[in-house]
């Protein structure tokens, strides 16, 4: 009968088999042959400079974090190299099984900057207004790929709101519904006092939801200044991010709230003689009237719907650089040119690409930080 192995001698037992836990970098072991009061309470296997507890339990009874807190997938999970998600170099990292990483093109990390600039986290809600003195430039189309990408791309709640007096077709471009319109919305205004009510006047695209116009024509001019304020007080309560595709009248009473309300501005024009003019002439009457501040801060967007090769685009994009905060070019697209419902799937990439820059430039202006108010920062008298 073979003998029964000998247990180790508790006693010396750390001293013997002890090596074979890890410690952790820079600790030492410490003698458990003599547990104190609070030796049954210790894992074995803790490690300290006074052997009476460990750096963990000190620091969760202090209420410090730990090592324990620090168990996130920033800490557990091995860094994984960025990985391309479209074209050759993703197809190179197919085809090796992952030895083979040429990670993202330059143009994929752009794109990727423009989506996190778009996704910023709004402290209030943001008004953009979307205006320009001449008509036919594309107003509209700007307005209706603004508002797509950004309630795309973003998860809080985006309104385009139709305020052209003249029978504005922004619903027609994006959802095709206008038999409810802002008309109805204002007759009911004080008796909305919910997200359920306020979305019976609107329509659906996507995420975004549309305001449309009043379409009878003999009616319209009833949308002043004082009616948009009033719709605007009530779309701030209920969603983040409000477009606003004014008409193309600046001294308009309803134009005069726009520009009163609005964080930031797109001045509409185009690569031509008079779209380029009347779109300079747009920051002009800015600054004129009190609205300085808009027109610096302002993107300017070339609809290219016209060109000619007698027109030097690039003296006019410099004019505008040089007068607001950027410009951006918005590509020829069969798709737009057809005057129906916009479906960004179905742009052109060049089109697609610059209604994505132009929803980030203005997703730079979004306020993510509380302002100071004016008390606070004028100090003590």
């Amino acid at each position: 009968m073979a003998s029964r192995p000998v247990e180790p001698d508790p006693s010396v037992w750390w001293e013997r088999y002890g090596y074979r836990l890890e410690p952790r970098p820079g600790a030492t072991t410490t003698d458990r042959r003599h547990a104190g009061p609070d030796g049954p309470g210790e894992h074995v296997g803790a490690v300290g400079s006074t052997g009476d507890r460990s750096p963990i339990a000190s620091q969760q009874q202090d209420g410090t974090p730990g090592a324990a807190g620090e168990l996130s997938s920033e800490t557990i999970l091995r860094a994984r190299p960025d990985e391309p998600a479209s074209g050759w170099r993703r197809a190179v990292l197919r085809a090796t099984g992952g030895l083979v990483n040429p990670g993202p093109s330059p143009a994929e990390v752009q794109w990727r900057d423009q989506l996190h600039r778009i996704r910023h986290p709004l402290l209030q809600s943001h008004r953009i207004a979307v205006t320009s003195i001449k008509g036919g430039v594309g107003k509209t189309t700007v307005a209706t790929l603004l508002g797509l990408v950004m309630a795309e791309n973003r998860g809080d709640r985006v309104i385009v709101l139709d305020a052209n007096p003249d029978a504005g077709t922004l619903a027609d471009r994006l959802t095709g519904e206008s038999s409810v319109t802002v008309r109805e919305l204002l007759r009911d205004i004080a008796r909305i006092h919910s997200w359920t009510e306020v979305s019976r006047y609107t329509s659906l695209a996507g995420r975004l939801q549309v305001l449309a116009s009043e379409q009878d024509p003999a009616s319209s001019d009833a949308f002043n200044r004082e009616e948009y304020e009033a719709i605007c007080e009530l779309l701030d309560r209920f969603f983040n991010i409000i477009i606003t595709d004014s008409g193309t009248g600046l001294v308009h009473s309803a134009m005069d709230g726009t520009l009163k309300l609005a964080d930031s501005t797109i001045v509409v024009g185009a690569p031509t003689v008079d779209g380029a003019g009347r779109a300079s002439k747009t920051l002009d009457w800015l600054h004129a009237h009190g609205h300085s501040s808009l027109a610096s801060e302002a993107v300017v967007v070339l609809s290219c719907d016209r060109v000619s090769a007698e027109v030097d685009r690039t003296r006019i994009s410099e004019h505008f650089t040089s007068r607001c905060r950027a410009v951006v070019e918005l590509p020829h697209d069969p798709h737009l040119a057809t005057g129906g419902r916009v479906e960004l799937a179905r742009l052109r990439p060049s089109t697609r690409h610059a209604a994505y820059r132009l929803a980030a430039l203005m997703a730079d202006q979004f306020v993510t930080s509380p302002q100071p108010s004016p008390d606070a920062t004028a100090g003590p008298q």
